[in-house]
């Protein structure tokens, strides 16, 4: 039984997280992420893992996976989410009919499964205006798919897209000043309609126009909303320590992509799982980790072997460091 003492104290601080709540909604700039409870952790499967196999679906439907397919396979492995790329409906850029959307809405109840998220693909560093429209157009357009889908978050790039290599060549050798203006314009416009159907934009380093923490954090700074926040990518900071970076940026984070590496090749430092669940605690963080498994050039991947490894190894630094 609560002791009367404890439980006049217990009132004042939900009543005061309230009023901060309140107050939270009522100014754009809020920044970290408020969180209340104390860390809590649970497991999601990002569908890019397979890529290569939901492509050649795409292709040809009697091979690879779909949709459906993926979302039985992160049931059978005991995930508590999905991260649904958008890049995998039938249609894309174009958003699916609701019909597609619905059925895998349903399918995944009945699996038990939440969706964690989804994402897109845009190019706000391209100094060409019709680029970052038509990105601008795309994200909208996801947001609603989002919001359809009970998506809370919607992740989107900070970095360049084919057919450029860099932000340098896509802005045509614009200053990073002048890139960061531009894109926290879109990004702006995108987080306002974002905000109307209760989805929340997250912004992902990928390692190019976002290398580090800081640069990462100045971007959120520039956009200046609540409904804006940080996709961490575990893999993609490419400063001396990546752990350092992903520190920082903790407290800011919306959703996650883990990494099996510390960067993007087979050659680096297997991600410490204990280390980086640790850090992940200590901001608070209470939501989803969706695992990111990668071929990072090797012809022998299989997600079919590597996805149940590694989430058997985030499980476990999750365990231990509770």
């Amino acid at each position: 039984m609560l002791h009367r003492r404890n439980f006049i104290q217990t009132a004042a601080v939900i009543a005061a997280a309230s009023m901060v709540g309140f107050s939270s909604r009522l100014q754009a700039d809020v920044l970290p992420v408020r969180r209340v409870g104390g860390p809590f952790l649970k497991t999601a499967l990002n569908a890019y893992s397979f890529d290569a196999l939901l492509n050649a679906n795409a292709r040809n439907r009697a091979i690879g996976l779909d949709l459906f397919a993926l979302c039985d396979f992160a049931a059978s492995q005991g995930f508590d989410g999905i991260d649904l790329t958008g890049y995998y409906f039938p249609g894309y850029p174009n958003a699916p009919e609701d019909s597609y959307l619905y059925g895998i809405k349903k399918h995944l109840h009945a699996l038990g499964l939440a969706i964690s998220g989804t994402g897109v693909r845009n190019d706000f560093t391209a100094a060409d205006k019709n680029v970052r429209a038509e990105g601008v157009r795309r994200v909208k357009q996801w947001i609603e798919v989002a919001a359809k889908l009970g998506a809370p978050v919607l992740r989107v790039f900070a970095d360049s897209q084919p057919p450029y290599h860099n932000w340098i060549e896509a802005s045509s050798n614009a200053t990073r000043e002048r890139v960061e203006e531009w894109m926290a314009q879109d990004l702006r416009e995108c987080v306002l309609h974002a905000q109307s159907f209760g989805v929340v934009v997250g912004l992902q380093n990928h390692g190019d126009f976002i290398t580090t923490a800081e640069e990462h954090l100045r971007l959120l700074k520039k956009i200046d909303s609540p409904w804006c926040g940080a996709i961490v990518d575990t893999g993609r900071y490419l400063s001396a320590d990546p752990y350092e970076d992903i520190s920082t940026m903790a407290p800011y984070a919306v959703n996650w992509q883990i990494k099996t590496n510390i960067s993007n090749k087979a050659t680096s430092p297997r991600m410490d799982l204990i280390k980086l669940i640790k850090i992940i605690r200590r901001s608070g963080y209470r939501g989803y980790l969706p695992i990111e498994t990668l071929s990072l050039g090797r012809k022998d991947y299989n997600p079919m072997l590597e996805v149940p490894t590694f989430l058997a190894e985030l499980r476990n630094a999750i365990a231990q460091t509770a």
